[in-house]
């Protein structure tokens, strides 16, 4: 099919009248992003199919990306570009009379993630498609996603995300690719002719039902595959006999049931139900995908027994981490494999990244409610744990106190991490200090027992979605200036840096910030009624709402620079306009203050018309894909301030460096590598480090009290949250005040709060020089190339998945 501008006019109304059987002027927006939508998946279905057959008949080594998350955004605009359609769709529509970017605006972001764990995961996937890497995602088809942001009188308000409520263009439902998956009842284990069998009855069947989104890779005709489940019940009759008598709450109870497995992304999980819920959600899509990945292998009719040469499984950090119990039960159970040869297969096809080092999202699930849930799965761990207690045991010479301390079962818990390391061939941090960190401190025992298992691979974004995509001005300046090459090299950035000094390059840079930093400002005129000046510092923190990512200490130093103006409204600083936005867990009471704190501070200082406009503050509500995509290209300062030892990577840090943002940093996750990369001249670091970070926890000898009593500008500003200057109760903050204080700052707010205004002052100075600014901002996305996802899945495919790439472009997939 050639998709020249004639034959896509002509096949885009054939589509609207199949699809609505309506005349073109009778239609609107959404029924050509529909119909264009529904014209685009036919396109790539073609080269799905080839890709999969070529797969099939070449025996080729597949990865499968397990994770609870692929935050994949909108899905058109992408596609267009990844086939290179979009300019000649663009002038078809515009023939026919229809705005393009009104059909683009149309769609809506997939509710499937929440923060940075979704957004790489599908960067992934973009990058293994676009690099000839056969891999494909294994996750849940959520109703309603995580929920849909209102901030109503500066609070947080979630209300459903209904993504799917106008259908989704992009899937396909494959009813006849069902599994069944298999919750509760009773384990029997059974001798019969000398084997060991497995008797499971009385369970609860759920059916997992395929819904299939297409991955188009760049210029290069591979379309991988995003495969998501959906629960739904074996039998679609509910139980009419007693919805006929009248038991109507009897009758849909368990269909009921079924849906809520799919239907949010990280359910609350503070009550014993929401905790069965998310164990629940795991082992569904888990069991689903792997009995799918199987039944496909056995297509090959190649032996079972060399699964691990052919299939690949990765564990996205602990949440699919059942998955290495699971396999075992399916080789072991249903294949009737001997344990040692299983276990050998099922360590081999496993590796899991691990992306955290905060103790309370290592997983640990109850043993008493685990093995009531998943009675098979439990009996599977405690077999895989008692091997290793022994090997534990044998190692360090009958040392219980090593076994207790590694132990996957311990204290009434099943520690997920733990099977993970245990379960797997490689075990990856995502930036080289979490590694280290993830080595020397928090697995320290599992790495002295498996260094060969440790590796690093730091974390990557899709540079055609964060560049080419949602900067496009930008991409093509920088084709005007050295090539093309970079899009598909994009190491090839480097060769910005030859034009960094050159004044007319640097005017056409400014030019389209400027011109990114007007339309964010006309989007937030139209939707929030409030000016903001394009000229000023446009100051930015957008990232998941938690207490270690330290939006706190953003807001402090802005009331401290909001204090120093009203004494002194002839304050010499540019203008800084400070753009929040954020979405809290719903169950996350602090977090959710924070964002009450911002939007506080935000209308009394977008109010007082004494500063003279000098300062304004503002949070965008249901922060995600798209609007990431608006805020990023036109961001002046990246605040990446987390507490140094508690960010494993972090990719916006990636983003912003990409679109020319210049990074107010602590040297934690990939800050550390972005700095040694552009240079300590091209970045502002601050801040605790790592090292001091972990020795006054160590120690316990910071005392934040202290800071408060000798600092009159901390003491002014914490007094400020709880005396009525924010126009609000003098008790609505009392939780943050408290964690400051009472609780001794866990993350060190107070301690680095001089250093972050020193290095705020110094963003200020830089600034005022336009030449040396804009000289950082062309060395910084000169130097980003290396934290394309690009490179990072292909060391993924070289050094864990041992999967080599593919190159089909100009050859038939035949």
């Amino acid at each position: 099919m050639v998709l020249d501008k004639e034959f896509l006019k002509h096949a885009f109304k054939q589509k609207l009248t199949s699809l609505f059987a309506e005349d073109i002027i009778e239609l609107n927006k959404y029924h050509y992003f529909t119909a264009l939508g529904s014209l685009v998946k036919d396109y790539i279905s073609e080269n799905l199919m080839k890709t999969n057959k070529y797969y099939l008949n070449h025996k080729q080594k597949q990865v499968y990306y397990f994770s609870m998350e692929f935050l994949i955004g909108k899905l058109l605009e992408s596609n267009l570009i990844n086939l290179g359609i979009k300019n000649v769709c663009e002038e078809a529509l515009t023939e026919l009379g229809i705005d393009f970017n009104e059909v683009l605006s149309v769609e809506m972001d997939a509710g499937l993630g929440n923060g940075g764990l979704g957004r790489l995961a599908a960067c992934f996937l973009d990058s293994m498609a676009s690099i000839g890497i056969p891999g494909h995602g294994c996750g849940i088809r959520y109703k309603y996603g995580l929920f849909e942001q209102k901030i109503i009188n500066g609070y947080q308000v979630e209300v459903p995300d209904n993504w799917l409520k106008e259908g989704y263009v992009w899937e396909t439902r494959k009813p006849y690719k069902s599994v069944i998956v298999k919750f509760g009842g009773d384990v029997e284990l059974i001798k019969e002719d000398d084997e060991l069998k497995v008797i499971h009855k009385n369970y609860e069947p759920i059916l997992a039902v395929p819904y299939d989104i297409s991955i188009v890779g760049y210029d290069n005709n591979i379309v991988n595959n995003l495969r998501l489940w959906n629960a739904e019940t074996v039998d679609e009759d509910f139980d009419f006999s007693s919805f006929n008598n009248g038991d109507y709450l009897k009758a849909a109870e368990y269909k009921y049931s079924v849906e809520s497995i799919t239907q949010v992304l990280y359910p609350d999980d503070s009550n014993e139900k929401g905790k069965i819920l998310r164990l629940k959600q795991q082992y569904f899509f888990v069991s689903a995908g792997l009995q799918s990945i199987l039944r496909r292998y056995e297509k090959m009719k190649l032996p079972l027994n060399k699964l691990d040469q052919y299939i690949s499984v990765h564990i996205n950090d602990t949440h699919p981490s059942v998955a290495i119990a699971e396999l075992m039960r399916l080789l072991v159970d249903e294949k009737s494999m001997s344990w040692e040869e299983a276990w050998k297969i099922t360590t081999n096809v496993m590796a899991y990244t691990n992306h955290t080092i905060l103790a309370e999202a290592l997983e640990k699930w109850p043993v008493d409610m685990f093995k009531k849930l998943l009675p098979r799965i439990y009996m599977i761990i405690e077999e895989i744990n008692r091997r290793f207690c022994g090997e534990v045991f044998d190692e360090y010479n009958g040392n219980w106190d090593k076994v207790n301390e590694m132990s996957i079962i311990y204290d009434n818990n099943i520690r997920m991490a733990y099977l993970s390391i245990v379960g797997s061939h490689s075990v990856n941090g995502v930036a080289k200090l979490h590694t280290e960190i993830l080595k020397n401190q928090e697995l320290k025992s599992f790495y002295d027992f498996y260094p060969e298992k440790f590796n690093n691979k730091t974390n990557g974004i899709t540079h055609r979605r964060w560049l080419i995509e949602s900067n496009p001005k930008l991409a093509n300046l920088i084709n005007e200036t050295i090539g093309t090459d970079w899009v598909k090299h994009p190491l090839e950035l480097k060769k910005l840096e030859a034009v960094a000094y050159d004044i007319s390059v640097q005017e056409k840079f400014a030019n389209i910030k400027k011109e990114n930093k007007i339309n964010l400002s006309n989007y937030i005129k139209s939707k929030y009624n409030i000016n903001v000046n394009p000229d000023s510092i446009f100051d930015v923190q957008a990232k998941r709402l938690h207490a270690y990512k330290r939006q706190t200490l953003n807001v402090l130093n802005i009331l401290d620079l909001y204090n120093r103006l009203r004494e002194n409204p002839n304050l010499d600083i540019v203008p800084r306009t400070f753009i929040f936005a954020a979405k809290a867990s719903p169950g996350y009471y602090l977090a959710k203050q924070v964002i009450k704190l911002i939007n506080s501070v935000a209308d009394k200082i977008n109010n007082d018309h004494s500063i003279r406009d000098k300062l304004k503050v503002l949070f965008l509500e249901n922060y995600g894909v798209t609007l990431a995509e608006n805020i990023i290209p036109c961001t002046d300062v990246s605040e990446q301030i987390s507490t140094a030892s508690k960010e494993a990577s972090g990719t916006g840090n990636m983003k912003f460096m990409m679109n020319g943002a210049v990074t107010i940093a602590t040297l934690d996750g990939a800050n550390v590598e972005i700095k040694e990369i552009v240079g300590d001249d091209n970045i502002v670091i601050f801040g605790l480090t790592a090292h001091e970070v972990i020795e006054f926890y160590k120690n316990k000898n910071y005392h934040s009290r202290d800071i408060f009593n000798n600092d009159a500008r901390v003491n002014k500003i914490l007094t400020q949250l709880t005396n009525g200057f924010l126009n609000v109760s003098n008790y609505e903050f009392n939780d943050i005040y408290n964690s400051l204080l009472f609780n001794n700052d866990e993350y060190f707010v107070l301690k680095d709060f001089d250093a972050y205004v020193d290095a705020q002052n110094k963003i200020n100075r830089l600034y005022m020089d336009k030449e040396k600014w804009m000289k950082m901002s062309i060395i910084n996305i000169a130097n980003s190339g290396i934290f394309s996802s690009d490179n990072t899945v292909a060391k993924y495919a070289d050094e864990i998945w041992n999967i080599k790439k593919i190159n089909f472009k100009n050859q038939s997939l035949d």
